[in-house]
C-alpha cells in the first residue's frame, strides 16, 4: 500500500513537531510539503526534511499528490483551513482547538459532513499508554460504576504573555485537553461546570484577561464527578495524572519520571526529576496518534471526531461563565 501524502500547514513548534514525527518515526506516512506565514520557518523545515516548501495553503490544498492535510497553524485559521481542504476533498488532522466559539466550530463540522472527508482532532493525550490505560479499565467495568474523576494538570511554566493573549484563555486552550479526558475516560458527557481561578503566579496574565491557576468541577450524564485542577506553573515539571474511582476500585496514571533510576543514602531516597517539557513527556502518544490517523486514512473511523473536538470547547466556553458568573452553568446554556 501506497504511503499516504501529509502536507503540513503550519511549521511553528507543534507543526515542526508532528511533521518531524511523520517524517521519522510513522510507518506508512511521509511529509509531502509544508507552509508557514513565515517563510523562515517553513523554509527550514523543508530542507531539513527534503520536502517541498509551499508558498500558500492553497497549493497544497490543490496538490494531486497530497492525500491529507495537518492543520497545526494558529487557532483563529482552523477552521477557515479545514473547510478549504473539505473543498478540495482532501481528509484533514487539525489540532486543537477547533476555533474558540461554536459558529466557526459549527461551520467547519457542516463542512466536513457535505464533503464527507475524514477528520481527527488532535487531543493527543487520549493515545498515551497511561491514560489510555485507565480510560481502558473504566470501559472494560473493571473499576464498577465510576464515582469520581481526579486530573491534575500543571505545566511547567506559562507560556509567553502573546500567546495567552490569543489563546482563549486557560479552559480553551490548557484545561480543554483535561475536558477532553474526563469524556474519554466517563464515557459520558458532561452536564454543568463550576470553575474558580485565581491569579496567583503572574500579574500580567490577569491583565490579559487570563487565570493561571483553576479548579474546575463537572457533573456528568451518568452521574460521575470529575475534578481538575490546573496550574501555570509546577516548578518540579510537566505534571500530568488522572485518576477515576469506581465502585469495585480505582485506575490511575503517574508520571514518567526522566529515568528509572533512585538513590538511597543515610539521608534519604532521591529519585530523577519529571520531565519537563511536554515534548519530552507525550512524544510516544503523539507517534500513536498518528498511526491511529492512518488507520482512519485505511477506513477506519476517527478516533477523535468533529464532536469530540466540539465538546470540550462547550465546556471551556462554560467554565469561563461559571468564573465570570460565579455559579454553575449547565452545559445546554452554552449551546
Amino acid at each position: 500500500m501506497n504511503p499516504v501524502r501529509i502536507g503540513v500547514l503550519g511549521c511553528g513548534r507543534i507543526g515542526r513537531m508532528h511533521a518531524e514525527l511523520i517524517a521519522r518515526q510513522v510507518p506508512g506516512a511521509v511529509v509531502a510539503a509544508v507552509y508557514d506565514v513565515v517563510d523562515d520557518a517553513s523554509a527550514a523545515l523543508a530542507n531539513g526534511l527534503g520536502v517541498s516548501q509551499a508558498a500558500a495553503p492553497e497549493e497544497i490544498l490543490e496538490a494531486d499528490d497530497v492525500d491529507a492535510v495537518a492543520i497545526c497553524t494558529s487557532t483563529h485559521t482552523h477552521i477557515d483551513l479545514l473547510v478549504a481542504a473539505a473543498e478540495a476533498g482532501k481528509a484533514a488532522f487539525v489540532e486543537k482547538p477547533l476555533a474558540l466559539n461554536l459558529a466557526d466550530v459549527d461551520r467547519g463540522i457542516a463542512a466536513v459532513e457535505s464533503a464527507g472527508i475524514p477528520v481527527q482532532v488532535g487531543f493527543n493525550r487520549r493515545f498515551d499508554p497511561s491514560h489510555r490505560y485507565v480510560s481502558d479499565r473504566v470501559a472494560a467495568g473493571e473499576i464498577g460504576d465510576v464515582h469520581l474523576v481526579r486530573i491534575s494538570s500543571r505545566d511547567p511554566e506559562p507560556p509567553p504573555l502573546m500567546y495567552l493573549d490569543e489563546s482563549g484563555g486557560i479552559f480553551c486552550d490548557m484545561t480543554i485537553h483535561d475536558f477532553d479526558m474526563i469524556r474519554f475516560v466517563t464515557q459520558s458527557e458532561v452536564t454543568e461546570v463550576y470553575a474558580t481561578g485565581a491569579v496567583l503566579i503572574d500579574e500580567a496574565i490577569g491583565e490579559v484577561g487570563d487565570l493561571d491557576t483553576a479548579v474546575i468541577v463537572c457533573h456528568h450524564e451518568n452521574g460521575a464527578i470529575s475534578t481538575i485542577d490546573n496550574s501555570r506553573q509546577a516548578v518540579y515539571g510537566y505534571d500530568q495524572r488522572v485518576e477515576a474511582f469506581g465502585s469495585a476500585g480505582m485506575a490511575a496514571s503517574e508520571n514518567p519520571l526522566t529515568a528509572t533510576a533512585i538513590t538511597r543514602t543515610a539521608d534519604g531516597a532521591q529519585a530523577p526529576t519529571l520531565p519537563y517539557f511536554f515534548l519530552e513527556r507525550y512524544i510516544p502518544s503523539y507517534v500513536a496518534e498518528w498511526e491511529a490517523f492512518i488507520s482512519m486514512m485505511q477506513g477506519e473511523p476517527s478516533p477523535v471526531t468533529m464532536a469530540d473536538g466540539r465538546a470540550p470547547l462547550v465546556i471551556g466556553l462554560a467554565a469561563w461563565r461559571s468564573v465570570r458568573e460565579q455559579r454553575p452553568v449547565r452545559i445546554d446554556e452554552i449551546g
